[in-house]
C-alpha cells in the first residue's frame, strides 16, 4: 500500500512540474537562473577544493591518522570512530552536504558500519560559517552581531543531536556489516598512516584526478537539485499553493506567539533555506530576536533541497535517509531554543558595549570585513572558477575515456 502512495505521488509531483514548466515558462526561467546563479557563484567555488582534499585525504590514509588520534574522543561522545572527528570538522568548514558525501565515502571503504554511519550522517551536515556570517548575518540582516547567535544555536544545537543519535540502533546488531568497527587498544597514528599509503597503489597524478572526476560529478549533482528546487518553489508559489499552506502555518506560528509574518518565509524556507533566510531579513514589522528563531530553525532543517542531496548521495550506500530527516526535525527544535538563550549574553551584552546600532565592537568590525571580502570574491571570481575546473572535469574525462579503449590491433 505504502509503494502505491508513493507512486501516485511522484506521478502527481512529476505532472504538476511538468504542466507549470509549460504553462509559466518565464517564471521557471528565472527560479532556473537563480538556482543556478547560487551554484556556480558559491556552491560550486566553495565546496569543490574541500571534496577533493578530503578524497585526497582518505586515500593517503591521513583520515585513518586522524581517527587513531580522535577514537578517545569520539567513541565515548558520539559512539562513532575516530574518523567521525575528521567528517565533523570537513562538514562544518564546508557546509552541506559534505559531510553526507564523506560518511558515504567511509561506508564505501568499509570504515564505518551501517549504524555508525547514519549516526555520523545526522551531525556532520551544517551550514558552514561562511554562509551564516557572509549571507545571512551580514548580506541579508546587515548585522554581523547577529551571526554570532546564529552560528552558536546552530553548532551547539547540531552537537546536542550528535549526543542524542549515539543511542540510536544500540539494541541493532551488525550481521549484516561486513566490517564491525570495535573500540582497539591505541595505535602509533604514524604506523596507521604509513601502512594506509602503502596499500594505495595509484600514482599521484592517478589519486588526483579521480579526487576531481568524483567531486566535480557530486556538485553537477547538486546544482541540479539547486536548480530544481528553486523552479519548484516558484512554481507552488505563482500557482498559489504556498498562500494555501500558510493559513495553517499563521495557526502553528499563533500558537508559539510568534508573527503570522512568518508563515510564507517559512513555507519557502522548507523548500530552500538561502530564500527563506533572505525573506525572514525582509519582514520590518517583527523584533530581531523572533527573525533570529526563525532564521534557525531554517538553517536547522537545511530545505528539502539539500535533503534531497543528502538522499541521493546515501542512496549509493546502505545507509538510511530516515535517521537524517529524524535528525533535522530535532535539530530544528533545539536550535530557535538555543536562540534564545544565547540571545541576552551573545547579542544584547554585545550591544551594550556600543552606544549607537550601527556601531559594533573592533574585533567584529574586523571579522566582519573579512568575511564580507570573501563571500564578495565568491560572488565575483566564482564563476570563472567554476567554468574552469568544468573544462578540466571534461578534459580528464576524455583522456579517461581513451584509455579505456580497446586499441585496434
Amino acid at each position: 500500500m505504502y509503494e502505491k502512495w508513493k507512486t501516485a505521488f511522484l506521478t502527481i509531483s512529476t505532472l504538476f512540474l511538468t504542466f507549470s514548466l509549460v504553462l509559466h515558462p518565464q517564471a521557471a526561467l528565472q527560479a532556473s537562473i537563480r538556482g543556478l546563479n547560487i551554484w556556480w557563484e558559491v556552491v560550486f567555488p566553495s565546496l569543490l577544493p574541500f571534496f577533493i582534499i578530503a578524497e585526497l585525504l582518505i586515500s593517503i590514509g591521513v583520515v585513518k591518522f586522524i581517527g587513531v588520534i580522535l577514537e578517545p574522543l569520539m567513541r565515548p561522545l558520539f559512539r562513532v570512530p575516530g574518523i567521525g572527528g575528521f567528517v565533523w570538522a570537513m562538514g562544518m568548514a564546508s557546509g552541506f552536504p559534505a559531510g553526507a558525501k564523506l560518511s558515504a565515502r567511509l561506508r564505501k571503504s568499509n570504515q564505518l558500519t551501517q549504524i555508525e554511519a547514519e549516526r555520523l550522517v545526522s551531525f556532520t551536515n551544517s551550514s558552514n560559517p561562511l554562509f551564516i556570517f557572509g549571507a545571512v548575518s551580514i548580506g541579508f540582516f546587515n548585522n554581523p552581531k547577529l551571526g554570532i547567535v546564529l552560528a552558536a544555536a546552530h553548532y551547539l544545537s547540531n552537537f546536542a543531536v550528535g549526543l542524542l543519535m549515539r543511542f540510536y540502533g544500540h539494541n541493532t546488531t551488525h550481521t549484516n556489516d561486513k566490517h564491525t568497527t570495535k573500540k582497539r587498544p591505541f595505535q602509533n597514528p604514524f604506523s596507521v598512516l604509513h601502512q594506509t599509503r602503502m596499500q594505495e597503489k595509484r600514482p599521484i597524478g592517478k589519486l588526483l584526478g579521480d579526487a576531481i572526476v568524483s567531486s566535480v560529478q557530486t556538485l553537477l549533482m547538486i546544482g541540479g537539485f539547486i536548480i530544481l528546487f528553486s523552479v519548484l518553489n516558484k512554481m507552488i508559489t505563482v500557482f498559489h499553493i504556498t498562500a494555501a499552506f500558510s493559513f495553517i502555518m499563521q495557526h502553528i506560528l499563533l500558537f508559539f506567539q510568534l508573527s503570522t509574518e512568518f508563515s510564507i518565509p517559512i513555507l519557502s524556507g522548507i523548500f530552500e533555506m538561502t530564500l527563506g533566510s533572505q525573506m525572514i531579513s525582509q519582514i520590518n514589522e517583527t523584533q530581531l530576536l523572533q527573525q533570529a528563531m526563525v532564521t534557525s530553525f531554517i538553517l536547522a532543517f537545511s530545505g528539502l533541497s539539500i535533503q534531497a542531496q543528502v538522499a541521493s548521495i546515501l542512496a549509493e550506500t546502505d545507509i538510511r535517509f530516515k535517521p537524517y530527516f529524524f535528525a533535522r526535525i530535532i535539530q530544528s527544535i533545539l536550535a530557535p531554543i538555543f536562540t534564545v538563550i544565547f540571545w541576552g549574553p551573545f547579542y544584547e551584552k554585545v550591544s551594550s558595549f556600543s552606544p549607537m546600532q550601527k556601531d559594533i565592537p573592533v574585533f567584529l568590525s574586523n571579522h566582519s570585513f573579512v568575511l564580507n571580502k570573501v563571500w564578495s570574491s565568491f560572488v565575483h571570481y566564482g564563476p570563472i572558477f567554476t567554468l574552469f575546473c568544468l573544462y578540466l572535469y571534461v578534459i580528464l574525462l576524455f583522456l579517461r575515456s581513451n584509455k579505456e579503449k580497446p586499441r585496434s590491433l
